[in-house]
């Protein structure tokens, strides 16, 4: 688990492609601080798993299904990433909860200047749209900002002077993609309310003309 609160910034250093999947070399700093093999690091909020390390850099493998739904297949040698190591107890939970495991993309379309902050405005799918709400939380690249405005299109965010400093947002185009993970308490919400709708379903079904006829009542 993590926070959305990024660490640094890395730098790809390297990419070894697959037939369909990837090796992603990326030097960095703060991460690499008491590092193991096996270790969890968020990379552009994708939880990933340390291969490789020394005291540059660091190695994860990407699978198929991560290049799929993600914009890390849209990295080249020289892209900026979003870093954060995993959650540990006893730190606080500045951001909100994070897996790593991300619901898909967005497309950045606009960027405005408002005094001392800079507003997003990223388009995405409806079936994205409908677990995020004004107010509530979101990972755009791994990063935890509060969504300031929604409706059946597009969310905006508003981002300060410091997490455009220590993050890569802002070195996004328009028209690039970011990984999005919509906050992991709605989609929960709704997992217990369809199983619910569906428990009162079956129940409600009960007794009916099919049933006494299955049975031989009729």
């Amino acid at each position: 688990m993590f926070t959305g609160l990024v660490e640094e910034a890395g730098i790809v250093e390297r990419i070894t492609k697959g037939t369909k999947s990837a090796k992603i070399t990326i030097k960095a700093h703060k991460v690499l601080d008491n590092l193991k093999l096996g270790d969890s690091i968020s990379t552009n909020g994708v939880c990933l798993t340390v291969v490789d390390f020394n005291k540059c850099t660091f190695s994860v493998d990407v699978m198929a299904e991560t290049i799929r739904r993600s914009n890390l297949k849209n990295l080249s040698v020289g892209s900026s990433v979003n870093l954060e190591r995993a959650l540990q107890l006893s730190s606080r939970l500045g951001g909100h909860i994070v897996s790593g495991h991300i619901d898909g993309v967005g497309t950045i379309t606009c960027y405005k200047n408002e005094d001392n902050a800079i507003w997003i405005t990223i388009n995405t799918s409806a079936e994205l749209l409908k677990y995020i709400v004004e107010k509530g939380s979101i990972a755009i690249d791994g990063v935890s900002l509060t969504v300031a405005y929604v409706d059946n299109k597009t969310f905006k965010v508003s981002i300060i002077p410091h997490t455009k400093e220590v993050t890569s947002l802002l070195k996004n185009n328009i028209g690039d993609e970011v990984n999005l993970e919509c906050d992991i308490v709605g989609k929960y919400v709704e997992k217990f309310l369809l199983k619910k709708e569906d428990s009162s379903l079956s129940q409600s079904k009960g007794i009916d003309l099919e049933f006494l006829s299955s049975n031989g009542f009729m």
